[in-house]
């Protein structure tokens, strides 16, 4: 297995944020969702993902880095050999060893060890597992959790955190494969498909929504109720609205993951005329002479 630093692209004096935000642009370009049938682009994946399993561990980076295991997590050789003996303070015999019962000792452990490591050569981590979650758009807005069957026929409960994005990939650790002669299991990779919704969008951590208001509403004025992610609010449409008018409600869109502070939702009103024959109304603007003469095209005509 190649040196985990040179896997994922950074230094070894590399932080904890630039090992984890190097896996995840890597883990977003070589996800295997994205590169079907292509084995190189999977096998690239899993040893980018043994990597940062690695280097995200502080005790199992430690040791990789003080040289006791490898890039694999396995134990390295710890058999002394005779330049081990070289430059001990004392004398060297029996072709450098101190004496006969150390000589024996290291024999002992030599063939004793070759038997275990013989063994422990297929030890081998689990595989990993993907999946593509399909959530609605108030899932992802609110949070929830969800039952889904992987590949192999395994279930596991998701928890889908409030506020979760299209494309996020969410990894459960030691959920995949199980391991080969007691190597730990793989992981499972959940991408999470946000699906759209009817009238809500999401822009970063805003929602966005056109409400249609009546003519009525619109010119007078009035108090209407209103759809957010959380549910019905009722809000005031100011006097003289019109189409294209933009109106916020605080603290009515998605939370921040990191600082908690919740996005706005913005309203945009449209202002639409009857669905049946309103002959007042007919009448009304038949006779009605505006005071201020108005050409809403005039700019596209100029």
């Amino acid at each position: 297995m190649n040196d985990p630093y040179k896997t994922l692209g950074v230094k070894r004096s590399a932080t904890d944020k630039e090992i984890k935000e190097a896996f995840k642009k890597l883990a977003r370009k070589l996800h295997p969702d994205l590169h079907p049938d292509d084995k190189e682009a999977e096998g690239r994946f899993k040893e980018m993902s043994a990597a940062n399993d690695l280097l995200k561990d502080k005790e199992k980076r430690r040791r990789f880095d003080a040289g006791e295991i490898d890039a694999s997590g396995a134990e390295r050789p710890q058999e002394r050999f005779y330049r081990d003996f070289a430059d001990a303070p004392h004398h060297a015999a029996q072709d450098g060893f101190a004496n006969n019962e150390e000589l024996e000792e290291f024999l002992a452990r030599a063939f004793a060890g070759a038997g275990q490591r013989s063994q422990s050569t297929y030890r081998a981590r689990g595989q990993d597992v993907s999946y593509v979650l399909p959530i609605g758009f108030l899932d992802a807005a609110n949070g929830a959790t969800r039952t889904i069957t992987l590949p192999e026929g395994k279930t596991l409960k998701v928890t889908i955190p409030e506020g979760a994005e299209d494309r996020q990939m969410m990894r459960l650790k030691e959920q995949g494969m199980p391991g080969f002669s007691g190597g730990a299991a793989g992981d499972a990779y959940v991408e999470l498909r946000v699906e759209p919704h009817p009238f809500f969008h999401r822009k970063d951590d805003n929602i966005h929504v056109e409400i249609p208001v009546t003519l009525k509403e619109a010119a007078l004025g009035a108090q209407i109720e209103v759809p957010t992610i959380g549910g019905r609010v009722t809000m005031t449409v100011p006097k003289g609205s019109n189409t294209g008018t933009t109106l916020r409600l605080r603290d009515r869109g998605i939370r921040n993951r990191k600082s908690g502070q919740r996005g706005h939702q913005f309203i945009n009103l449209k202002v639409v005329l009857p669905a049946a024959e309103e002959p007042e109304l007919v009448a009304f603007l038949e006779s009605w002479h505006p005071k201020t003469e108005q050409n809403p095209r005039k700019e596209m005509l100029s």
